[in-house]
């Protein structure tokens, strides 16, 4: 995405569901760590560490798959797509995209229905009783910003025809977008 005025606000989402991604893996790292330690160093378990490490595992998943939706840096096979020419390709790269946003908009649909059946429900943590369906919401906000990311990386596709290479060399644009 260029850094014309037009593709800034784009970008600054993109950063924002970067920074959510990473603050929520981070989230999940410190609870696991500090139960362990209250585990296993004082024989004293954080209450619910269980029940709150998958639930904020489920959304730190839901909020990585937007930032990987947007840069393409998911495990891909391009054995086929290599072996084809660069028109070829470019259909085969949208085709691909086209899938992935399906299933992106199926899965975001689909959880939706689990947030409503969790707020109905009354689905509750074990011991200190907070129930799941916050954590069922921040998953599908995660997942709405997955399409978004899909649906954007798909139209640059389509008006570009970038190819499926174009970001393998993610680090050093990260590196250069930490310097701005």
């Amino acid at each position: 995405m260029d850094n014309t005025p037009a593709g800034r606000p784009i970008r600054a989402a993109i950063w924002f569901i970067e920074r959510v991604a990473g603050a929520v893996l981070g989230l999940v790292t410190v609870l696991i760590v500090v139960s362990a330690i209250g585990r296993y160093g004082f024989a004293r378990p954080l209450p619910d560490a269980f029940d709150l490490s998958r639930l904020v595992l489920g959304v730190a998943i839901a909020w990585g798959l937007a930032s990987v939706a947007y840069h393409g840096t998911h495990i891909k096979v391009d054995l086929l797509a290599q072996a084809v020419g660069p028109r070829a390709r470019r259909w085969l790269n949208a085709f691909a995209w086209a899938v992935l946003f399906v299933f992106t908009v199926t899965l975001t649909w689909k959880i939706w229905g689990r947030v409503m059946s969790a707020i109905g429900g009354g689905d509750a943590t074990m011991d200190l009783r907070l129930p799941h369906w916050p954590f069922f919401l921040a998953i599908w906000v995660g997942l709405l910003a997955a399409v978004f990311a899909t649906g954007v990386r798909l139209f640059l596709i389509l008006r570009r025809g970038s190819d499926l290479g174009e970001f393998d060399g993610i680090d050093a644009e990260l590196i250069e977008d930490q310097k701005k």
